[in-house]
């Protein structure tokens, strides 16, 4: 997979709802009602990641989940963070 440029970064950022790119990685966060509702769109959002065999860094404390997506064979973000991205929005229902 190869590893897109920051203006096809830019321009896929537009049509993705509240993901930011630094750090050679794509990064969005959220917060849930509560620690249960948070850990169930961890667990949902693992399968999708296991379905693609792309995998987040993530960190969870209490009802908030920090994501980093980045493509570490490429060195940087390719089409499949975006792909993880949109799936990730899709289960979280985030509005657009």
């Amino acid at each position: 997979m190869k590893k897109l440029t920051n203006t096809e970064i830019d321009a896929k950022l537009e049509n993705l709802t509240d993901w930011d790119f630094y750090d050679d990685a794509l990064h969005t966060d959220f917060e849930f009602d509560n620690f249960k509702d948070c850990m169930s769109a961890m667990n949902r959002i693992a399968f999708e990641c296991e379905a693609l065999n792309h995998h987040p860094e993530w960190t969870n404390v209490y009802n908030t989940l920090d994501i980093s997506l980045t493509t570490h064979d490429a060195g940087g973000v390719t089409e499949l963070d975006f792909k993880l991205a949109k799936a990730i929005n899709q289960i979280v229902e985030v509005e657009e």
